[in-house]
């Protein structure tokens, strides 16, 4: 029997956008995960994200499998950490990609800046708040976000499965629109966790990985000392932008495999 892994998104790309990744976990590990996490009313956004948690939590305790292995890209990666953190019993080990801690001086800095608003103006929340919402015809969505730098970079099957699954067609004449809900990736990107450095200031309770972009402007603006704190030599960096997973799929993969070897022993 494959062990299991429960994988969770980055803010704004629905699980569904990762198939090439997950096709290439999926030889050696049960793959399963969120489509659109935050999407359920009955887990809204808010500060901290708790019932976003609960959410993660949830659904893993329904299939009453476990312990199972948690790995999350950017958003995903805090929710498998703070999911480990609630039911530790529940989980093997949690690899994060690009989801760097925020602890010490950084958390008094992104305290003030959600107070004042700050955040808003130095994340992609402030874009978020105006993304474009549809667009007339597949080929048309395909043209838009490829001629987009950051969009250029993805592997052509991930921007494929982006479109499919991201932007689905939503009207007979093949009309396409976001099924990432706009005011849902704000607000979570206004609630970014305070409190989990602190939480991991004695450690984790499960064995942590942590793969990082070379070029990640997040991992730049938050760091990396309280992450390395808590996963010591288990590090590995891949190439590319916090969106590596888009870029590198199957690289991606492959390290998510190597790193949950090193986990396991």
């Amino acid at each position: 029997m494959k062990e299991i892994i429960y994988f969770s998104h980055a803010n704004g790309f629905p699980a569904s956008t990762y198939r090439t990744m997950l096709a290439e976990l999926s030889d050696h590990y049960d793959v399963r995960y969120i489509e659109r996490i935050g999407h359920d009313a009955r887990y809204p956004v808010t500060s901290d994200w708790p019932h976003l948690v609960e959410e993660l939590l949830d659904e893993i305790g329904r299939r009453g499998e476990h312990p199972v292995w948690l790995v999350g890209h950017s958003l995903g990666g805090y929710l498998s950490m703070m999911a480990a953190l609630k039911h530790p019993h529940w989980v093997r080990g949690v690899v994060m990609l690009d989801s760097p801690i925020v602890a010490g001086w950084r958390v008094g800095v992104l305290r003030v800046s959600q107070w004042t608003g700050l955040d808003e103006r130095l994340s992609p929340a402030a874009a978020t708040r105006k993304r474009r919402t549809q667009w007339p015809s597949r080929d048309e969505a395909w043209r838009h976000f490829r001629a987009k730098p950051a969009f250029a970079r993805w592997d052509e099957r991930v921007l494929s499965d982006y479109i499919d699954f991201g932007i689905p067609q939503a009207a007979p004449d093949g009309t396409r629109g976001l099924a990432y809900d706009r005011q849902i990736e704000y607000l979570i990107y206004r609630t970014l966790p305070r409190t989990l450095g602190a939480r991991l200031a004695h450690g984790a309770p499960v064995p942590v990985g942590f793969i990082a972009g070379t070029h990640s402007k997040e991992i730049r603006q938050l760091g990396l000392e309280a992450t390395k704190r808590t996963v010591r030599d288990r590090f590995e960096w891949l190439e590319g932008s916090h969106l590596f997973p888009m870029e590198k799929p199957i690289e991606t993969a492959r390290a998510v495999q190597r790193m949950l070897r090193t986990l396991a022993t």
